[in-house]
């Protein structure tokens, strides 16, 4: 199982929200970059990069720099966040980014989901944020009325090969993690998983290896020290 530490940016800072409230942000790092230089030096080899504004705003705020955190380090960078037109998944892509992430535009704009994998393919994930079991979008502010598991079902019909869950309501919380949630999901699906929210503990790295899952995002867990990301690595080795 991989392990993607990650850093949500905001005014170029490495920030985290408390259960997506943009009210609740915890200021990190002014230097993201340095950040992900750490993440490396603890053997890390991907990345999750999230721009918060441009997941409100539909924009790409932070581009220049997820891409010097591209640069500088050489991991694997999958990025979300405001990614909601051709243009704007090709800016990334053509700037060197490994992988964009669709939230709301794979909600709202289905024919812009297929256009992005048929033209991009595996470069192409679909981040499925979860509220209540229902999906959310724009940043987590407003729940549709989509089922989370039949999106997912839909996603891999149309060929999408990763989605990234997140349990919303274990966001930042430290409370552990959905365990029944990514292992129904892999019950489910053949997709690649990425559990998202609430990795809070080595313990739960171990859980989620056991599920056989692809990928696991470990955020405030390695901010607040409550996991080492050197240890989960090798866990999910």
């Amino acid at each position: 199982m991989l392990i993607f530490p990650a850093i949500d940016l905001y005014g170029g800072e490495a920030v985290r929200l408390f259960k997506g409230d943009y009210n609740e942000k915890t200021v990190y790092s002014a230097d993201p970059v340095s950040v992900a230089r750490d993440f490396k030096s603890a053997g890390a080899e991907h990345i999750h990069l999230v721009d918060l504004e441009g997941a409100k705003n539909g924009d790409t705020p932070n581009f220049e720099t997820v891409c010097r955190i591209k640069r500088e380090t050489g991991l694997f960078a999958e990025v979300g966040g405001g990614i909601r037109s051709m243009d704007t998944a090709e800016k990334y892509i053509s700037a060197g980014i490994d992988r964009v992430i669709l939230g709301t535009a794979a909600v709202c704009d289905r024919a812009f989901l297929k256009a992005a994998v048929e033209n991009y393919g595996d470069k192409i994930a679909v981040g499925i944020d979860i509220k209540d079991g229902f999906v959310a979008i724009k940043g987590w502010t407003e729940k549709t009325a989509e089922n989370a598991f039949e999106f997912c079902s839909e996603m891999e019909t149309l060929g999408v090969k990763t989605v990234i869950c997140t349990d919303i309501s274990k966001d930042g919380a430290m409370v552990g993690t959905n365990r029944e949630l990514y292992r129904e999901l892999s019950r489910q699906f053949s997709v690649n998983i990425i559990a998202s929210g609430g990795v809070s503990s080595i313990e739960d790295v171990k859980a989620l290896k056991e599920m056989s899952l692809y990928g696991a995002i470990i955020g405030k867990a390695y901010y607040t020290n409550a996991i080492s990301l050197k240890e989960a690595i090798e866990v999910g080795r």
